[in-house]
């Protein structure tokens, strides 16, 4: 019955591409709404303030925004039919996992310092770039090795 289970979870977790999100980053969330027949996608942009379930097969989001004035803030499930894509804008440093003191804060005090993702994307590619290029000397060291013992 366990393996069942953890099989299930598994598959869950293969069928949407994971992208971590942290607290602190700012998201597009992109929703498909149904009203009566008509679909259409609705844009929701706001802060990622928790990150809850990373490792269950059903993980979600707390994003908020504030729209004249008012806060509002929304639970996604990151796994749902119905969260079309979660495109990330900007990251910003934080030092807490879960962001609910923002809470209280006004707009102007909630600002935080934002790395633009574009340069995110840039540092990610470059360790992957480093990955490879080590997994490049260990071949060429193990070939080495395999000749030195024939």
């Amino acid at each position: 019955m366990e393996k069942k289970i953890i099989e299930f979870n598994k598959t869950q977790r293969a069928l949407k591409d994971e992208q971590k999100f942290h607290s602190g980053d700012v998201v597009k969330v992109f929703l498909r709404i149904k009203e009566g027949v008509k679909e259409r996608t609705q844009l929701f942009e706001g802060l990622v303030i928790a990150v809850k379930g990373g490792q269950s097969s059903s993980p979600t989001i707390t994003v908020r925004k504030v729209t004249h004035d008012v806060g509002v803030e929304m639970i996604i499930p990151v796994g749902s039919k119905n969260v079309e894509k979660i495109e990330l804008v900007k990251r910003a440093k934080v030092r807490r996992a879960k962001l609910y003191y923002v809470r209280t804060l006004t707009t102007k005090q909630s600002r935080m310092k934002y790395k633009d993702i574009k340069d995110v994307n840039k540092k990610d590619e470059s360790k992957v770039e480093g990955a490879k290029k080590e997994e490049a000397v260990v071949e060429k060291v193990e070939k080495k090795v395999e000749e030195k013992k024939a």
